[in-house]
């Protein structure tokens, strides 16, 4: 007996069905858990907040005011790690430290051959901090409330190890910019949601919380030193390999925000840098991965396909329909849970753009495999 319709309207309805078991399961699932409760300040603790920053002098003029004025009664220190900055960086650090004796320097001169010069200046400002739980942001992000390090360290009480924050994009003009913060959406929609589950396999370096003792277990970076990128992702996956404990944080005072790149260069490159760390992954997390982004786009060649054969104009347009509703809703209801909200008419665009940006950036990391640090 003869079907219906040909095999790649099977293969696309397939596809759509793997999406809304995502989309059901992982998604809609952890924005609609229940809302945190405010921070216990009972459990509250000291806490060291490091950055890092090679020459980024005029961002953490931005930065160092708003860690100064966080509301956190139970003390932090603000560990600032200058990367063999030449654009004055120490100098504007060292009048801080000279008023607020909670705020410390440490200077990096040089890098050891080979070492990735971000995960080296990482392990000394860690080992510099006088508190056993560590949060980090970088020096071109700032702070969404007064309220972030209470509301980053209240998820070590869960209790857990690490905690996972989002750092979203400041709005702006441009296709460029509500692409960069679709696909942030979309990324920290998948990690948060499926550590939620019960499944972490990454964190972002500019909002991620963990104690002395997990990085010690991990052995710090050792396992991925002399990769350039990795020092959130990768420290994850080793950390969760030690059974150590993963909470997340998605409440707004929770988040920090970040200042996207202006150019589609620049974005590309920092993409390829993020993306490069991925083959490390624990096949389990790869599979979970790899089956989001490989549905989605086997949807969009097959439904390419599809557009030029005539008897499945139809079923496509029916399924069509429904994938694009019912995906547009859900990263609607994901920007209005992580503050990040998007034109609802544009998502369909920045859906299948970003999945056909993902997949030129697969092909040019396997061609071209060479990346640059600052």
């Amino acid at each position: 007996m003869s079907l219906p319709f040909s095999p790649a309207v099977w293969l696309l309805l397939a596809c759509v069905l793997v999406q809304l078991y995502y989309a059901g399961y992982y998604f809609l699932s952890f924005i609609s858990r229940p809302i945190s409760a405010a921070p216990d300040e009972a459990a509250a603790e000291p806490v060291s907040v490091v950055v890092c920053a090679h020459n980024e002098l005029e961002n953490l003029r931005r930065l160092l005011p708003l860690l100064i004025q966080q509301d956190y009664p139970a003390g932090f220190e603000v560990i600032l790690v200058d990367d063999r900055s030449t654009d004055g960086t120490a100098s504007f650090i060292q009048q801080f430290t000279q008023i607020y004796p909670h705020v410390r320097l440490v200077s990096v001169l040089n890098t050891p051959a080979e070492l990735s010069p971000k995960k080296y200046a990482l392990t000394l400002g860690i080992k510099a901090a006088r508190y056993e739980q560590l949060l980090f942001t970088d020096a071109d992000c700032c702070p969404a409330a007064n309220q972030w390090i209470k509301s980053m360290q209240s998820g070590f009480a869960q209790p857990a190890d690490i905690v996972l924050g989002y750092s979203g994009y400041a709005s702006g003009p441009g296709f460029l910019n509500k692409l960069i913060r679709f696909e942030t959406l979309l990324t920290g929609a998948q990690y948060l949601s499926f550590a939620w589950r019960g499944n972490p396999y990454m964190g972002v370096g500019r909002n991620l919380a963990y104690t002395k003792s997990c990085f010690q277990a991990t052995k710090g970076f050792a396992s991925h030193l002399r990769r350039l990128g990795g020092d959130d992702d990768l420290l994850v996956q080793d950390a969760v390999a030690q059974g150590q404990r993963v909470a997340v944080q998605a409440h707004p005072a929770a988040q920090t925000v970040s200042w996207p790149a202006l150019t589609w260069a620049a974005w590309w490159r920092q993409k390829r840098r993020h993306l490069s760390a991925g083959p490390r992954y624990s096949w389990k997390d790869q599979v979970r991965i790899g089956t989001f982004i490989g549905t989605n786009l086997l949807f969009y060649f097959t439904a390419t396909l599809l557009v030029f054969s005539r008897p499945d104009w139809i079923p496509l347009a029916v399924i069509w329909a429904v994938r694009t509703g019912a995906m547009s809703a859900t990263h609607a209801r994901l920007g209005r849970h992580l503050a990040d909200r998007l034109p609802f008419w544009l998502l369909p665009v920045l859906d299948a753009v970003y999945f056909f940006n993902y997949f030129a950036l697969g092909i040019s990391l396997f061609l071209y495999r060479t990346l640059r640090w600052k």
